[in-house]
């Protein structure tokens, strides 16, 4: 089963999110969080890292990422986890797989014709808000 991660990042305020504007299916032209693949025998937490490093050369000693949660797909043969974090200062962000840009917070993420994930980044953020104290500190 292929493993994925998605990262929901919070600039250091926590009044924004880095999020991408996807280039290549699926979700074309969705605004979805940031994420990638998780190779075989890597540790999920340092997968979450590096995809985070990857796509927006955010490193490590940045933000401590929090492993939030997990949606398995079975029909899919994948699953995806979900980590949540904010920046412990403001950094240059920059990818050149997807559109990066930050995104304040009074959108509706559950609106599927804008957004990937099928309602599931509203979802998401619904989570983090629930548990902020513990996420976001």
């Amino acid at each position: 089963m292929q493993g994925y991660n998605l990262i929901v990042l919070y600039d250091p305020s926590c009044e924004r999110i880095l999020m991408c504007r996807r280039k290549k299916d699926p979700y074309n032209g969705l605004y979805n969080l940031i994420g990638g693949k998780i190779e075989p025998g890597e540790d999920h937490l340092e997968a979450a890292y590096r995809e985070l490093y990857e796509e927006t050369g955010v490193g490590k000693e940045s933000v401590d990422l929090i492993h939030l949660m997990d949606f398995t797909y079975y029909l899919q043969d994948c699953y995806v986890e979900v980590y949540a974090g904010r920046l412990k200062k403001e950094v240059f962000v920059s990818g050149d797989e997807n559109e990066l840009f930050w995104s304040d917070l009074n959108h509706d993420f559950f609106n599927m014709k804008l957004y990937a994930g099928e309602g599931n980044i509203g979802h998401i953020l619904e989570q983090v808000n629930m548990y902020a104290d513990r996420i976001l500190k």
